[in-house]
């Protein structure tokens, strides 16, 4: 598959199964249309902010109903004003793990996700 061009042309895509693994140059082209979220120890990361609890667990359902959908579930760690997610493919690289195409999908559904939730009521 070749990179999309933008944020939303990436939402747009749909995990698949038995991904591979990306390599370095691969891995900095798609990390390039997500720009607040970083690799760290072999995960795909972003920290997502919110004003209250309440917020902070509308977001970590509608992240769920997404990651469900898509078949591609992440780590999250919840606190009262934060949402960290973490995205891997456990079965790539023969079972030893590593970042997919289908990471870099869900991170930018997780970025649109939270871009609504985000807007004044």
């Amino acid at each position: 598959m070749t990179t999309p061009s933008t944020v939303q042309d990436l939402a747009q895509l749909r995990c698949a199964p038995r991904q591979l693994a990306l390599g370095n140059a691969e891995i900095a082209a798609w990390l390039a249309l997500l720009p607040r979220w970083s690799v760290q120890n072999g995960k795909l990361c972003r920290d997502f902010g919110f004003k209250n609890y309440y917020q902070t667990l509308a977001f970590v359902n509608a992240l769920a109903w997404m990651t469900h959908t898509q078949d591609h579930h992440p780590e999250l760690i919840i606190t009262y004003k934060t949402c960290a997610v973490r995205y891997d493919t456990h079965s790539v690289n023969q079972g030893a793990g590593g970042l997919s195409e289908n990471d870099f999908i869900c991170a930018a559904k997780a970025d649109l996700i939270y871009q609504s939730s985000q807007v004044a009521p």
